[in-house]
């Protein structure tokens, strides 16, 4: 009896056992990636059903190989979220300008801020799909810039843990979306709470705008970060050496010895045969291509990022203005809305778009702080060294850091690093100046319209010139 009871015991633990497994085998299958296709396939099909790219990853049945495929449906996708944008955009500027901001606020600088508001975002959103479909051969050259320095890396021992890539992926889709999602409805839920009732045309401008700013950003941050882990591990092999230097004596140093153990979290423990000299050649060769797929990244994004930046910059300016004005008792606004609804709306658009832009800073600063590391590592080397051969080496690696050096412009108007939020900051802080002066020496609310209904264009810009003369 008592081993019957024993082998139903084994039973039951097999087959609870096997029941896990799969589901295991699942998720980690989910969050696992073994080449550079691979993990990027979720960012990819994200942005090939949103219109912005002409291709996706597809995978070879026989092989289990992923690779770029262009389809024509990619084109036509693209340009058919144009057209639809552009209807819906056309359709809330026929309805009197409307805005989500206009059912909250209005006034004669709220109605220019919300022209501005549609214009730029219809501006902005056609550049950012128009600049994502036609320069695809560039953001295809990066990708394989990436895979050419990955083989690269493998020579001097390392080899990249992709799956770190696919959930960063992961968690930068989710969470953008999550946001956009909880923004949106938490709007809309406030208009219908108050018995307003947008347009369908608003709704989707309000979205796509949102959502396509928030794919734009999403895959800026998985490039830069892609270049970000190929500096570390140029940085780690570098170190390396100088560990193996500091650890052994100049005789052992020239002869050929095991090296590179990396031991960062993007690389597995590999260890390859090679001489210094070699190892620095082959370095030198990995941070050229590094450079050069940054500056590909740059090329592609760079109008996106202008775009972004100055649509953030634009709403950031007018919300900001708003509950400024609203908390200082400037405006005697009598709207649906309470004040705490209002000023939670503009706050919160104001932060999402703070979001966005802090997202794009971060993330070209981390990639450039660590190029800049390069630097140190390499001199360190030389000074250290007494081998004429790696020294010539090393000395040729310092040239090219100083020609070649990692650097995201918006257009080449503006760096793309922290030197970014002083500026902004100073510009809001001038603008807003202004707003409140304009407000508090104009009658305050001799043109406010306080029950909600809208200017007519005609007779606003009329009320404008009047004012002016």
């Amino acid at each position: 009896m008592e081993v019957a009871k024993d082998t139903d015991t084994v039973e039951i633990e097999v087959e609870s056992g096997g029941l896990c497994q799969p589901l295991r085998r699942r998720v980690r299958r989910f969050l696992s990636a073994k080449q550079l296709y691979e993990c990027l396939h979720p960012l990819f099909h994200v942005t090939y059903w949103h219109g912005l790219t002409c291709f996706y990853i597809s995978s070879d049945a026989a092989t289990g190989r992923k690779d770029i495929k262009k389809t024509l449906f990619g084109f036509v996708n693209g340009i058919m979220h144009i057209t639809v944008y552009t209807i819906c955009y056309s359709l809330t500027i026929f309805n009197n300008c409307e805005s989500i901001a206009s059912y909250f606020f209005r006034s004669r600088i709220t109605y220019f801020g919300d022209m501005m508001q549609i214009v730029s975002g219809f501006i902005g959103v056609t550049v950012i799909y128009l600049t994502a479909i036609i320069p695809n051969h560039r953001l295809e050259r990066c990708l394989q810039k990436f895979h050419t320095m990955d083989v690269q890396l493998q020579t001097v021992g390392i080899k990249i843990m992709y799956s770190k890539v696919l959930r960063f992926s992961y968690m930068i889709l989710f969470s953008m979306f999550m946001v956009n999602f909880c923004f949106t409805c938490g709007t809309f839920s406030v208009l219908y709470s108050s018995l307003v009732a947008p347009s369908m045309a608003l709704h989707f401008t309000f979205l796509i705008q949102h959502t396509v700013i928030s794919i734009a950003i999403a895959v800026f941050s998985c490039f830069t970060y892609l270049v970000e882990m190929r500096l570390v591990m140029v940085n780690k092999v570098l170190k390396n050496l100088s560990h193996q230097w500091d650890s052994r004596s100049l005789k052992a140093v020239a002869q050929k010895q095991r090296s590179l153990q990396c031991l960062d979290s993007f690389s597995m423990y590999t260890i390859v045969t090679k001489d210094p000299a070699e190892i620095i050649q082959e370095s030198m060769e990995i941070h050229h291509l590094i450079c050069e797929a940054a500056a590909t990244a740059n090329k592609y994004f760079t109008y996106q990022l202008l775009t972004i930046i100055s649509i953030a910059f634009l709403i950031i300016v007018f919300d900001a203005y708003y509950v400024l004005e609203t908390l200082l008792g400037k405006s005697k606004r009598e709207s649906k809305f309470k004040t705490v609804e209002f000023v939670t709306f503009f706050s919160c658009q104001m932060i999402l778009y703070l979001i966005a832009i802090i997202s794009i800073v971060e993330g070209s600063n981390r990639a450039i702080k660590k190029s800049e590391k390069t630097g140190g590592i390499v001199h360190s080397l030389m000074n250290k060294t007494k081998c004429p051969e790696v020294k010539a080496k090393l000395q040729q690696f310092s040239m090219q850091l100083m020609h070649l050096k990692i650097n995201f412009t918006a257009a080449g108007l503006f760096n793309i690093d922290r030197t970014l939020y002083f500026t902004i900051s100073g510009a809001l802080t001038t603008y807003l100046i202004i707003l409140l002066q304009f407000t508090s020496n104009s009658p305050s609310n001799a043109n406010a319209n306080g029950n909600g209904n809208y200017y007519p264009c005609c007779e606003t810009l009329t009320n404008i010139t009047n004012h002016t003369n």
